[in-house]
């Protein structure tokens, strides 16, 4: 009999984050860099998670399984745009960026 392999309870993926954001968790979107403007595009470093009703956090990882020691990494977002185009994918109809460094937006689903 075989396990599925699990990830570590404090992370999800792309497919866990828009299952629990469909369910009400809210989705955070934290700056870890202040952007700068390069031409028309603002660059900078921005992590997600969710934060459920009773507080619990989970990051947003790029990996989908743990197939060697400290394989998951956990996703940012470089551009302005590609957080845009993250948070309409899984299916707000706006999105808040933060754009100092420290600072966080929330994000909940009307339907949630």
């Amino acid at each position: 009999m075989t396990r599925p392999t699990q990830l570590e309870p404090n992370v999800i993926t792309e497919q866990g984050l828009r299952e629990l954001a469909e369910k009400g968790h809210g989705v955070e979107v934290l700056c870890q860099t202040d952007p700068e403007r390069k031409g028309p595009s603002w660059y900078g470093r921005w992590i997600m998670r969710t934060i459920g009703a009773d507080g619990k956090e989970k990051l947003l990882v790029t990996a989908r399984t743990r197939l060697t020691q400290n394989s998951i990494k956990v996703r940012e977002f470089k551009t302005a745009t590609g957080v845009i185009s993250f948070l309409i994918g899984i299916g707000f109809d706006h999105a808040d960026i933060p754009l100092r460094e420290g600072e966080t937006t929330l994000h909940k689903l009307l339907n949630g």
